[in-house]
């Protein structure tokens, strides 16, 4: 702020000068002691100026409804969403989000610096306040071929060169407990500048989690058990507790969360579709249902806000008070939260779910589609097992957790898989798209629930290979070969004939489409793939396979590079 606002801001504050923006008889949620207050909110620019009587330039009666401090995800990968960022804002905004911590790990993986900067730009044009970390672990593990390799010198150089908040999730664990020397220096590059480090951790306890939180990495977002985050928050951490469209830890977590614990809690939905958001909401709906579980509403609001705000060393957002940001939220009651008004930077952005402002999309032609695939067809796909007892990947309800499983399947007389109908038994694989390697990893997958047919996207954590389903080789082939042929995107296909075919313009993994155009194309793919291929209808059929080649993730994950035994950080056969 310079001189001259802070000059007005001062006496506005004093009321010797009208505000720019008075916003009248609203009752304020004080989320600092946990109270509602009523009052006048002057607004001078950017900022609040005072909560009490005043008059203004331009004046809003909310006639006694409920004004908020915006809501924060404290931990979203836009990407996931399928939407640039300019479209995502477009989306959340009117719902009340006015700051997301984003890590764009998945386009970096594909375009490296590249798609940092993108992301970087776009979040600069748009109304929401989008904080950038930097992605710390690009590829997420050496187990797979990803587009990029991002290293420490490389995050050091952007520390000094861009605008970024901090270091994304640490995701590869076992490299920060074993002290790799890479991992060190990634992390000392954040501390040095002052930032702040993203945890990604699941199930890490005892004295290798007090190792991983001695080196600088304050929060978590992988907890799916109320010991898990009992463990964290003793030993300091922040707990994101996390609801999206694959991964549903909130609810689990919450009968955890007491009067001595949840202002070390926050929200955030990590990975949102388009169409989640269409159908629940953003952080809203988080809110909701934190409430319907029993929290206090002021308290699920405080986490919604001031404790992503106080976790991330954003001093002036989180809360409604004289020099805070005037992002604010306005909706009529404590029950739905349905946003009427929201406010970012003192300026009225959204009214009744209508975005009010212009949206300014930036270049994308340095991280359009990116897919180089080498020598694929469905020889590949084909394997010659001596034995007919396999590994399995068993997926987890709610999650993108896997266990490992043993099982006997059907051989034909070459040792390749046959698909039996009566048991929830298919094969996956992963296709490399960077580099023309010709990688193509195969294993099995189960209780995923589809019954014909096969699925393929160019969406696959992290590293965003092509990632299939599906119950026979040549229905996977032409799903992938299509997904080929749109440099990027999803393909469904079913009795030999491609029903759904939805590119991905933006390096595979995002749309540049109006959001209610993709969002019914999206919707009908989701209905086909639940309705005729029968996969699941409690899995969302994209989110949950795209999740199941991140090899950081337990227990077992599939890589272009083979069968991946996460607990044991090694590649395993598929053999049992």
């Amino acid at each position: 702020m310079d001189k001259s606002k802070l000059h007005k801001l001062i006496d506005v504050a004093a009321a010797r000068q009208e505000a720019d923006l008075v916003i009248k008889n609203g009752k304020i949620i004080d989320v600092y002691q946990g109270k509602i207050i009523e009052g006048d909110i002057a607004i001078s620019h950017d900022y609040i100026a005072g909560i009490g009587n005043y008059k203004g330039k331009e004046e809003i009666d909310v006639e006694g409804a409920y004004v908020s401090p915006g809501f924060i995800d404290g931990h979203i990968h836009i990407e996931s969403s399928y939407m640039t960022p300019e479209e995502f804002s477009r989306l959340v905004v009117p719902l009340g989000t006015t700051t997301v911590i984003t890590d764009p790990h998945e386009i970096t993986n594909v375009c490296g610096i590249d798609g940092l900067d993108y992301m970087i730009e776009a979040a600069a044009s748009t109304a929401l306040d989008i904080r950038v970390m930097v992605p710390s672990c690009v590829p997420s593990t050496p187990f797979e071929n990803s587009g990029a390799v991002v290293s420490a010198k490389d995050i050091e150089n952007i520390f000094k060169t861009r605008k970024v908040h901090g270091l994304a999730e640490f995701m590869n664990s076992v490299g920060v407990i074993n002290n790799d020397e890479e991992c060190v220096a990634k992390l000392a590059a954040a501390l040095e500048s002052g930032r702040v480090i993203d945890g990604h951790a699941p199930d890490v306890a005892g004295n290798e989690l007090n190792a991983y939180i001695a080196a600088g990495i304050s929060t978590d977002h992988e907890c799916s058990t109320i010991e898990d985050m009992d463990n964290k928050l003793s030993r300091g951490m922040y707990i994101l507790l996390r609801h999206g469209s694959a991964c549903h830890d909130l609810e689990n977590l919450l009968p955890g969360v007491n009067e001595e614990n949840y202002k070390r809690c926050l929200l955030c939905s990590d990975d949102r579709q388009i169409h989640t958001i269409f159908e629940e909401g953003h952080v809203d709906d988080l809110v909701r249902r934190c409430i319907k579980a029993g929290i206090k509403p002021i308290h699920a609001i405080r986490m919604a806000t001031l404790n992503a705000a106080e976790c991330y060393g954003i001093k002036e957002i989180g809360g409604i008070a004289p020099g805070k940001k005037a992002n604010l939220v306005v909706f009529n009651n404590l029950e739905d939260l349905k946003a009427v008004m929201t406010f970012i930077d003192g300026k009225l952005c959204a009214k009744e779910g209508k975005y009010l402002l212009p949206v300014k999309r930036v270049d994308v032609t340095k991280v359009s589609s990116s897919v180089n695939v080498k020598d694929f067809s469905e020889v590949k796909l084909k394997l010659e097992l001596k034995s007919n007892r396999v590994k399995t990947m068993n997926i987890c309800p709610d999650g993108v957790l896997t266990k490992a499983g043993v099982e006997e399947i059907e051989l034909d007389d070459k040792g390749d898989f046959v698909y039996n109908k009566d048991k929830d038994i298919v094969k996956i694989a992963v296709v490399e798209r960077h580099h023309g390697t010709g990688n193509v990893g195969v294993a099995f997958l189960k209780e995923f629930g589809i019954k014909e047919g096969a699925i393929a996207l160019s969406v696959a954590h992290d590293s965003h290979n092509i990632i299939a389903v599906g119950t026979s080789n040549a229905q996977i082939a032409m799903a992938v070969n299509e997904v080929i042929k749109m440099t990027g995107g999803i393909a469904i296909v079913h009795k030999d004939e491609v029903k759904h075919a939805i590119p991905l313009t933006v390096a595979g993994i995002m749309s540049t489409e109006n959001a209610e155009t993709f969002n019914e194309k999206l919707a009908a793919a989701h209905k086909f793939a639940h309705e005729v291929l029968k996969v699941d209808k409690d899995k969302d059929p994209f989110m949950v396979l795209c999740f199941m080649a991140l090899p950081v993730i337990p227990e077992l994950k599939i890589t272009d590079m083979g069968l991946f035994d996460v607990n044991e950080f090694k590649f395993t056969s598929l053999e049992a």
